[in-house]
């Protein structure tokens, strides 16, 4: 080892950087859809070394900075289609986009290895990234309105680990993630008991809850509601079409109105935005649903225009025909639903992606819950509002259910839609709810309170899918304490390492 480290110092910062870089590309094959965890594993251990190997503090930030880059310029790859949605006015954008996204989420990458090498003094460093990488990835959740999206604990998903979520939410299986990989390592370098103790609790943990959970087995859903939830398919660049918006919109009318082979279902939900029309008891699009439903209510998204702002909502439509309740989705996309600073962008042609009314949506005023009666009260989200942990958090207590719609087809094909779905079976375990997954091209999906698929769609198909709402599990510890015992823990030992250092840069 003491070799290897040698011949790592010996090596300049820009091959260190390309080194660093191409480790952190392999790593984010662990998310979704590859699902190549132990790669992600691997790399935590070699960017560990690599990390211990650093001269300075300097270095270690821009080798943490240039894993990042590689780390997020694969796990947001899809960040692109977007841009080529409509290429001839935007597609110039898509590698700049990419470019700043991954450069800049790598930032707090670079910043958690720097921190990570001024605490850990080289030989410590290892232990102190236990601390820092968490903590930044916390920051990261909250930081100019937050992006969380794929965070290392989501290599978990549908595997033991991921269960941990109900605990201690997804920033406390970051922890533990980088306990099983960097704190291992390290300790094993010079405490090699210690490094075992940390490996049978960090590896056993997950599988122990997991056999506890198992004890407890998910009560049968026979007698639950029946949903019906409608994927119409439409792709991005038609979605708005004049030619094609009668065609997605009328698939829904069908699928709405068929009988199905279970008989007619309690509740319809349609996906997000799926309605060309303004949210008004007196629209023919509003009356055609009516009509449809024939007494059946429906759940269904819809641009919505008030005097106060232009919103992405989610309307209820009763049994009766009347539109009674709306959530306006309260955490938006910046520069897809709104752009930041928009009188000085819209200066240079620059407005939100999605934006459809003058320089885009105007944020709801907060989480709340849907009282749909007989159905009990859904948790409403909408779009990328799954990807954040504590806006689930900020809703009332009293939720039997989560419902998502989301218009994926922003996403592309490869891996932003399925990078989506699972981040959202992270939230039905840290809420202990079943979710809802509703989405124009997919994937529709009906998730159980531990986060397993129960039902799904083909992706970039249209269809519906007929199915019984599970039960809820318990209420969870996650939900009761949301990520303040995570943060502060990692305070506490980002203090306990601060203060171990003495002026000449020695550990005490």
């Amino acid at each position: 080892m003491r070799r290897l480290n040698r011949s790592l110092q010996g090596l300049s910062l820009r091959k260190t950087m390309l080194v660093a870089f191409l480790i952190g590309a392999v790593m984010a094959l662990g998310q979704a859809p590859w699902g190549l965890w132990p790669l992600t594993l691997i790399g935590f251990v070699l960017v560990t070394i690599l990390l211990e190997a650093a001269t300075s503090t300097r270095k270690a930030s821009f080798t943490g900075w240039a894993v990042g880059c590689g780390y997020f310029a694969v796990t947001l790859s899809w960040i692109v289609e977007p841009f080529l949605v409509d290429i001839a006015r935007h597609g110039w954008m898509a590698p700049f986009a990419l470019f700043l996204m991954a450069g800049g989420l790598a930032l707090f990458w670079g910043a958690a290895f720097g921190l990570a090498r001024w605490m850990g003094q080289g030989r410590y460093a290892g232990l102190a990234l236990v601390v820092t990488l968490p903590f930044v990835e916390l920051a990261r959740a909250y930081v100019f309105t937050g992006f969380p999206w794929g965070m290392p604990a989501y290599i978990w998903v549908g595997l033991a680990p991921m269960q941990l979520a109900a605990l201690i939410g997804s920033h406390g299986v970051n922890v533990l993630t980088l306990l099983m990989t960097a704190g291992v390592w390290s300790l094993s370098g010079f405490h090699r008991p210690a490094a075992i103790m940390f490996g049978i609790v960090s590896w056993g943990l997950s599988p122990l809850f997991v056999l506890f959970t198992a004890l407890h087995p998910p009560v049968s859903d026979a007698e639950q509601p029946l949903l019906r939830l409608l994927q119409p398919n439409a792709p991005q660049h038609l979605k708005w079409d004049p030619d094609w918006i009668p065609v997605f919109f009328d698939r829904n009318l069908e699928f709405t109105a068929d009988p199905g082979d279970h008989g007619r279902p309690d509740l319809i939900i349609w996906p997000e935005t799926s309605v060309p029309a303004r949210l008004s008891a007196d629209d023919y699009a509003i009356t055609l649903i009516r009509d449809a439903a024939n007494g059946v209510p429906v759940v269904f998204g819809i641009g919505h225009g008030r005097g106060d702002g232009y919103f992405n909502s989610m309307a209820v439509m009763d049994d009766a025909g009347a539109l009674t309740q709306t959530y306006d989705k309260m955490h938006l996309v910046p520069f897809g639903e709104y752009v930041p600073f928009s009188d000085l962008m819209a200066r240079f042609g620059i407005y939100g992606l999605a934006a459809t009314q003058g320089y885009g949506f105007t944020p709801g005023d907060g989480a709340q819950l849907l009282d749909l009666g007989p159905l009990g009260k859904a948790m409403p989200l909408i779009c990328y509002e799954a990807v954040f942990p504590q806006d689930l958090n900020a809703a009332p207590d009293g939720a039997d259910w989560i419902l998502q719609i989301t218009n994926d087809a922003w996403f592309g094909t490869i891996s932003g839609p399925w990078q989506h779905l699972a981040q959202a079976r992270f939230r039905a375990v840290e809420q202990g709810k079943p979710l809802v997954r509703v989405a124009n091209t997919g994937v529709t999906a009906l998730i159980g309170a531990r986060g397993d698929i129960r039902a799904q769609l083909p992706f970039g198909t249209e269809g519906y899918l007929d199915v019984r709402l599970p039960p809820a599990g318990g209420e969870t510890l996650y939900r009761r304490t949301g990520d303040w015992p995570v943060f502060l823990i990692l305070l506490f030992f980002c203090g306990v390492l601060t203060l171990s250092r003495d002026r000449s840069g020695n550990r005490c």
